[in-house]
């Protein structure tokens, strides 16, 4: 587990701690829907089922209040109405994610597997790359490939830097 991972997944049990000591806090918290336990959330990912569970990923910045570097926090439910939280599910710790594991999904595999298809953001200069990644788990705890990325902007056949969209005629 690397540091920046380690950090996040500290950063996320103190918010909770926080909240499950003080019942002010605890009565302010919504009860029939989701909420992360502190930081920044953003964009769903991943809401799937596996194992009996559903699962939602969803962007996660558990430093600050403020948009960051996004990370996936993850929670399970069984009635979609209680939400436990689970460890953080990425991180950004690899040369393909560096400056965010963003929007992607999750798909359950045959051999009892989940895996997390995500968009990791990198940097060459200042040309913001953004690289497709994969994450394999149980449910859990996920381990990223040791390959990713899995497509990057070579992959393209246009420069990333200088396509432009084709206007609309109508």
């Amino acid at each position: 587990m690397t540091e920046i991972f380690e950090n996040a997944q500290k950063k996320q049990k103190e918010f909770s701690e926080k909240i499950n000591s003080s019942k002010e806090i605890l009565a302010q918290r919504p009860l029939f829907h989701f909420a992360t336990p502190g930081g920044w959330c953003n964009d769903p990912n991943g809401f799937s089922e596996f194992n009996g569970k559903v699962h939602l990923f969803y962007q996660y910045h558990p430093y600050s209040t403020q948009w960051g570097p996004m990370h996936w926090g993850h929670v399970t439910s069984q009635d979609m109405l209680t939400w436990n939280l689970e460890p953080v599910a990425l991180a950004p710790d690899s040369n393909a994610d560096l400056n965010g594991c963003f929007s992607g999904t999750a798909i359950s595999t045959e051999d009892g597997k989940q895996i997390l298809a995500y968009t990791g953001v990198s940097k060459d200069g200042d040309v913001e790359i953004q690289n497709q990644c994969i994450a394999f788990g149980e449910g859990k705890i996920y381990k990223k490939y040791s390959k990713n990325p899995v497509i990057t902007a070579k992959n393209i056949p246009f420069a990333y830097n200088t396509y432009k969209a084709p206007s609309c005629q109508y």
